[in-house]
């Protein structure tokens, strides 16, 4: 499964990529409101950052207002992907930009039904908002399978990129469904790696090394 950070913190976006565990990059209005800067020029920097796919959310909600926009931001860079929303507006705008060969995000999926449209008018990744879901009692995670078995059903290429995560267990939990991506806040990335028999062990390892007097060097 492919790892998106969902940020628009350069920062965190520089820090996690000298990991070598990152693919890509995820933005959104909300976040980029949160950086403070200017909203190409966050854009343009991450793109310059991070060789994968980097999304850029349209803000209109009108196809013209989404045409219009997406094509000024798929000119930023070549491997920014076009975020639309999941109406039908969204729908008309993003088999567009499939038509010509730009890459698109979904955003704001909550049901199999739109993730089956999503998938008909050609987008490259559908982002089912797990975490949302939770938060009003439905399991995000039944939409993940759902999705995987009726794009398995009829070869679609969309991919699932599974989005909203609030822990690492969803991360877990995502890839088990099959998500092909998780888009990922940075401290939940951090909580991956993290587990309190990995600290002990390290610490007797360290303590026992220290003890033999030696040095590699």
């Amino acid at each position: 499964m492919k790892f998106f950070v969902d940020t628009a913190e350069i920062k965190d976006i520089r820090d996690l990529h000298a990991t070598g565990l990152l693919d890509g990059v995820t933005t959104n209005p909300s976040l980029i409101a949160k950086s403070g800067r200017q909203f190409k020029d966050v854009i343009k920097e991450i793109c310059a950052l991070v060789p994968g796919p980097v999304s850029a959310e349209v803000a209109a909600t009108d196809y013209e207002g989404m045409v219009a926009e997406g094509e000024v931001l798929a000119k930023i860079a070549s491997n920014v992907v076009i975020k639309l929303p999941l109406t039908l507006d969204g729908l008309k705008a993003t088999k567009y930009f499939s038509g010509k060969g730009v890459k698109t995000n979904v955003t704001l999926c909550f049901s199999a039904n739109q993730a089956l449209l999503a998938a008909k008018v050609g987008a490259t990744y559908i982002s089912p908002f797990i975490g949302r879901l939770d938060d009003i009692n439905v399991d995000g995670m039944d939409l993940i399978h759902d999705i995987r078995a009726i794009y398995d059903n009829f070869d679609f290429e969309t991919q699932i990129l599974a989005a909203s995560i609030r822990s690492a267990n969803h991360v877990t939990q995502a890839a088990i469904a099959g998500a092909d991506v998780a888009t990922i806040p940075p401290a939940v990335i951090y909580k991956l790696a993290d587990h309190p028999l990995t600290k002990s062990g390290l610490e007797q390892f360290v303590k026992d090394w220290k003890s033999t007097g030696q040095s590699i060097l």
